[in-house]
């Protein structure tokens, strides 16, 4: 039997027979099977109708479900509390955790800085903090911050500098000290300036790698003016022009309490921050107010700029005017434009020019506004090289129409509602509320500045928006600048019209000045030197000495230790042997030549810098310079005196008959804590500085046993003395060149 016949039978209906069931039968049977299926059938239809029918209702009353309006935000204000001598401080508590953090602003910052020292505020802000208090260097206090997990940093931008802290609640007392320490009483170590001011000519050697970074850079010019105090960059020649008087004049001049507004948030009592902060600064003197110089603005003429770069394949395009402030009573309503235009994804800028037409990988833009000084305004645009022109093109017809096309009611509803639920996030921790509050008080904004904001965004009206972008947004009054790939735009950038190019080659650095080299000796310098001769054995015994043979081990950073023999031979030949896996190296300096040899590889002529070098090494030698402690040819200058850890080292320069040479000198026992030099390394010129310690007396010479070496404020070696043997005999041979000279050394 098959399948669908036993299928019939199992199913046969009551008083038909199994065995010879009749059609009528089988058709009973059949619709008794079906049945059930239909029903289903009918079942699901009946489902799928109410589901569409519930869906339709459900679609029209969920647009009808009221939707509540935001419910009134008042962040908790911080206490403001006004010193006699012009401090004002602002106290935030915030006990969710047991954390405590303070900010001082204060006024003066980058525009400030005089025009051939740009880049003074950057050194300042860094070195405030590295270069450590009178009391303790800078690395000093990292280490007792380190271990309780706090911090105090410095820094500077363009209107202010600032002095921040952190700490558990529990090191509030060991870390406020410090704060205070370092507001009131900063050093500006040398060394530290040193490090900072290479820092700021690494940054200036890179600013041209990035594409965006540039486009940023040159908009602002064009935007304020090339030498607007907001737009001006620093250059080699006035990083190197800084100084550390000008760091300690720029201190004495602007730190001041009458000059720093104060914030303190986290795990407090309002009552005793103020009673401590009270007896730390309410008697600070005032000092002198600061007169506010008027910053001229000067946008570059309407037009097109171009700044070729054809290393890359994309186009970074910057539309730029001149802006406005946020105390202008068209804020709110630039606000809900800016928003609307080219604030988002749902922006008009955005659903143009990126989603309809594929034009831009990144658009927007706005009227910009700042607080104290004009903002930018400015539409930004990134596309791809062969799409260039054609979203240029792009952008000036969404601003052209502008006044066909004005802002729509339902686009300013989304801006608002955009701008409105966002708005608590600005405001979300006790931290950004005083933050908020510091900044309106540090640019003489209203207290209720922020409270009114919600209600003037939700006042603005089509006209208003519409008022503002028809006011402040002309394509005609715009200077655009593209930088990217000219061999790839899709047309000529001229095809637009008149192009100027913008250089962005960076200027030279100036010529590596002398250092310090004293033109004659002063009688404290000459008094400083004879204490070191004393020290080290005294002027006969060191002028007794001709010769110096010295065992020593030099552990360098990231390489392996090198056990060193060297013969130094007064005043100018020095012989060094150490092994490598090739057998014993030999290098050799002397005034006829500088060469280095190993057995079976030959021996290789060195180059004239590296000769030089080695020579200004031995004459660096401490027992060489002690020796011309009374030489007239040598130069011996006193030069104030400096921190090196617990002591107030004098500092001593020394040239003349000799490259110039820098002694931090321990004034109690006539003992040189550091050396400083410059020199010439692998990779260039560098500022070297050895640290010298573990005196001790051999044959009748005090010497230093342990040599820490830094080149640019890096460690790279620690050499440790192993026996040092005075006038041993010396063979000349060993400072003649071999015979079977080879190719200079590479």
């Amino acid at each position: 039997m098959n399948r669908s016949l036993r299928l019939f039978h199992v199913g046969a209906a009551p008083g038909c027979s199994a065995e010879r069931s009749s059609a009528a039968c089988r058709a009973r049977n059949v619709r008794k099977l079906l049945r059930p299926i239909l029903v289903c059938l009918a079942l699901a239809a009946a489902t799928l109708a109410s589901t569409a029918q519930t869906k339709t209702e459900d679609t029209k009353s969920w647009t009808q479900i009221p939707i509540p309006p935001l419910r009134a935000f008042k962040p908790e204000q911080p206490k403001r509390i006004a010193l006699a001598n012009g401090m004002v401080i602002f106290l935030q508590e915030d006990h969710e955790l047991p954390l405590i953090s303070g900010t001082a602003r204060i006024r003066g910052g980058s525009i400030d800085e005089p025009a051939n020292k740009i880049g003074l505020i950057d050194i300042y802000g860094e070195v405030w903090r590295t270069g450590g208090t009178k009391s303790q260097t800078g690395d000093q206090l990292d280490d007792f911050l380190e271990v309780r997990a706090a911090k105090v940093e410095t820094g500077g931008d363009s209107d202010s500098t600032s002095i921040s802290f952190s700490c558990l609640k529990g090191d509030l007392d060991d870390v406020f000290k410090v704060f205070a320490d370092v507001m009131q009483n900063p050093e500006f170590r040398a060394d530290k300036i040193d490090i900072a001011q290479k820092e700021e000519d690494d940054g200036i050697s890179r600013r041209n790698d990035q594409v965006g970074d540039i486009a940023h850079r040159e908009a602002t010019k064009l935007a304020y003016g090339a030498e607007n105090p907001y737009a001006r960059v620093p250059e080699y020649a006035t990083v190197a022009a800084i100084t550390r008087q000008d760091l300690v004049d720029w201190h004495e001049k602007y730190v001041h309490p009458n000059n720093i507004i104060l914030g303190i948030s986290g795990d407090f009592d309002s009552k005793a921050m103020e009673s401590r902060l009270r007896a730390a600064f309410e008697s600070w003197p005032k000092g002198p107010t600061i007169p506010k110089e008027e910053v001229q603005f000067s946008p570059a003429k309407p037009g097109y700029y171009l700044i070729p770069k054809e290393d890359v394949n994309q186009s970074n395009i910057r539309m730029v005017a001149l802006g406005t402030t946020r105390d202008n009573p068209d804020y709110y309503a630039i606000s809900v434009f800016n928003e609307a235009f080219g604030g988002g994804f749902s922006s008009r800028l955005f659903n143009d020019i990126r989603t309809k037409s594929g034009l831009a990988y990144a658009v927007g833009g706005g009227i910009g506004t700042n607080y104290g000084h004009p903002g930018i305004l400015q539409i930004a645009i990134g596309t791809k090289s062969q799409s260039t022109i054609e979203a240029i093109r792009a952008a000036g017809e969404d601003i052209d129409q502008l006044s066909a096309q004005p802002i729509s009611e339902e686009e300013i509803q989304r801006a608002k509602d955009s701008i409105l639920n966002a708005f608590v996030f600005r405001l979300d921790s006790p931290d950004k509320i005083l933050g908020e509050r510091m900044t309106y008080e540090f640019y003489g904004y209203p207290p209720d500045w922020l409270d009114k904001y919600q209600a003037e965004i939700k006042k603005v009206t089509v006209a208003d928006v519409n008022r503002v972008s028809a006011k402040y947004l002309h394509k005609d009054q715009l200077a655009v600048l593209v930088v990217g790939n000219t061999k790839q735009f899709d047309k000529p950038l001229d095809s637009l019209g008149a192009v100027k190019q913008i250089d962005i080659t960076i200027p030279e650095a100036p010529a590596a000045k002398e250092e310090a080299k004293p033109a004659a000796s002063n009688p404290e310098g000459k008094a400083l030197v004879e204490k070191v001769a004393a020290a080290m054995g005294g002027l006969e015994k060191l002028q007794s000495i001709k010769t110096v043979r010295v065992n020593l081990a030099e552990d360098e950073e990231g390489g392996p230790a090198a056990e060193i023999d060297a013969i130094f031979a007064f005043p100018d030949s020095m012989h060094l042997e150490m092994q490598i896996p090739q057998g014993t190296l030999t290098i050799v300096a002397t005034p006829e030549a500088a060469f280095l040899s190993v057995p079976g590889m030959g021996t290789r002529s060195m180059p004239p810098d590296q000769k030089t070098e080695m020579l200004a090494q031995l004459h660096h030698d401490l027992i060489y310079i002690a020796q011309h402690a009374n030489d007239a040819a040598f130069t011996f200058a006193a030069a104030g005196t400096e921190k090196i850890g617990d002591t107030d080292a004098a500092i001593l320069d020394i040239g003349g008959a000799v490259p110039w040479l820098r002694w931090y000198i321990d004034p109690k026992t006539g003992y040189v804590l550091r050396e400083k030099y410059r020199g010439m390394g692998r990779s260039g010129p560098f500022d070297g500085e050895t640290n010298l310690s573990d005196w001790r007396s051999t044959d009748g010479i005090t010497l230093p046993y342990t040599h820490q070496n830094k080149q640019n404020g890096e460690q790279t070696s620690t050499a440790e003395l192993k026996k040092i043997e005075l006038n041993p005999t010396v063979d000349p041979k060993i400072f003649a060149k071999p015979a079977e000279d080879a190719k200079p050394a590479q």
